[in-house]
């Protein structure tokens, strides 16, 4: 083959190897960066063990990441179906002193359920039907707006 690279025709211009195959890049699908992402978002996930453990820099998780959030890569149905739930957290509450004799008759109070909702507090009994309370819930956020 010959080629000249610069221009001249004087003498040998040298040697072009044109390798194929496998560049070393690895081409992944949006879903693939997407589930990646994701998983490097789990409480607790560092970055760079995720990007270790799938063969990619931090910069290439830290930038799916971004994009993820700013809607430019959407999971795959399959993991966006799954439920997602928020931390519960658990405080407890300080004992309050006796304040004498038990009231009508000994009966025992029932609990109640603490709920903030739209920065509303609301005690509802552990027992409420799930209608009344998203009915309550959709009216506290309708009001608040």
């Amino acid at each position: 083959m010959d080629v000249c690279l610069d221009g001249s025709i004087d003498g040998y211009a040298g040697r072009i190897e044109v390798l194929e195959g496998r560049s070393g890049r690895r081409l992944r699908s949006e879903a693939e960066r997407a589930r990646i992402a994701a998983e490097s978002m789990v409480p607790g996930a560092k970055v760079a063990d995720v990007a270790r453990r799938h063969a990619a820099t931090r910069w290439q998780v830290y930038d799916w990441r971004r994009k993820l959030l700013s809607g430019a890569l959407v999971l795959p149905s399959e993991i966006a179906g799954e439920p997602m739930f928020a931390a519960l957290v658990v405080e407890a509450k300080p004992a309050r002193p006796a304040l004498g004799p038990k009231r009508h008759g000994g009966a025992a109070r029932s609990s109640r359920i603490e709920m903030v909702v739209e920065g509303v507090t609301v005690h509802v009994p552990p027992d409420i039907d799930e209608a009344h309370l998203t009915r309550m819930i959709r009216a506290i956020r309708a009001a608040s707006r």
